[in-house]
Formats: C-alpha cells, structure tokens, sequence
C-alpha cells in the first residue's frame, strides 16, 4: 500500500474530498503497478512561485510546472510530489474538466515518476496509458 501524508504550503487548504480521492488513488496505482509492501509518499500542494523556484532550482527551468516528483532512496519512503494548486486550476479550465480530475491525473503522474517512469519533455504513451487505466478504474473521466 501507499499511504500518502499529505500537505500544504500557507496559503492553500486542501478539503477533504481531495484527500480522500488521493488515498484512492494511490490504492489504484498500487493495484495497476502490482506494488508489494508499504510505503509512505508526501504529497505537498504549492502555489506557481514556490514549484516555479523547485523547478529553476531542480531543472533549471525558470517557469511553473504542474507536478514535480522527487523519489528518496530510503526504505519504505516513495519519495515526494509537489503540485502546484495554481497551475491544476488553469489546467482543468483549459482541458475542460473538474478540478477532482486534474488533481487525481497529477497525482498518478507523481506517482508513476516516482515508480521510474520518464517522459522526457514529450508525453510518453505507455505512461498516458497507465494515467488513463488508473483514472478509467476509479470512474474519473474527462468532461
């Protein structure tokens, strides 16, 4: 199982229905991935200046992302996602969906990263593909 602690910076309440639909999402990736054992991964909600400066820091690119993944090579601990609150809102207005789907999608992509998917600069298909399985298994669908 992966249990998620999850947290954020000042400024940013998180409800508790996205809570729960993290936990769920992470017993899905954990049921599609077939993970074996227990692990923790911290998941923190940013604004778009605090991820723009983790991703200028991290990746030398001076602009805010959606989603940033750090694995920790440490027993039993995954590692950490950030999300930035800002760019998820815009994001789910410009893919015309609930803010519920966009949270749930960066989610799962933090959490395959963290499993060793990669994708570059571009989109990778076999990791959309496993976005896509775990989101259709929880009914989170576009629109």
């Amino acid at each position: 199982m992966i249990y998620p602690v999850i947290d954020s910076i000042d400024n940013i309440e998180i409800d508790q229905e996205h809570e729960e639909l993290i936990e769920k999402v992470c017993g899905q990736v954990v049921q599609t991935e077939n993970i074996q054992g227990d692990f923790e991964v911290n998941i923190i909600f940013v604004d778009d200046p605090f991820i723009k400066n983790l991703n200028k820091k991290f990746r030398g690119k001076d602009y805010p992302t959606d989603v940033l993944s750090f694995p920790f090579d440490v027993p039993e601990f995954m590692g950490e996602i950030y999300i930035s609150i800002d760019t998820a809102r815009r994001q789910a207005q410009e893919y015309q969906h609930s803010l519920t789907r966009e949270i749930a999608f960066l989610t799962v992509h933090g959490l395959l990263h963290l499993l060793g998917y990669d994708h570059g600069d571009e989109p990778d298909e076999e990791m959309r593909k496993k976005e896509e399985e775990v989101l259709q298994r929880l009914n989170i669908v576009r629109g």
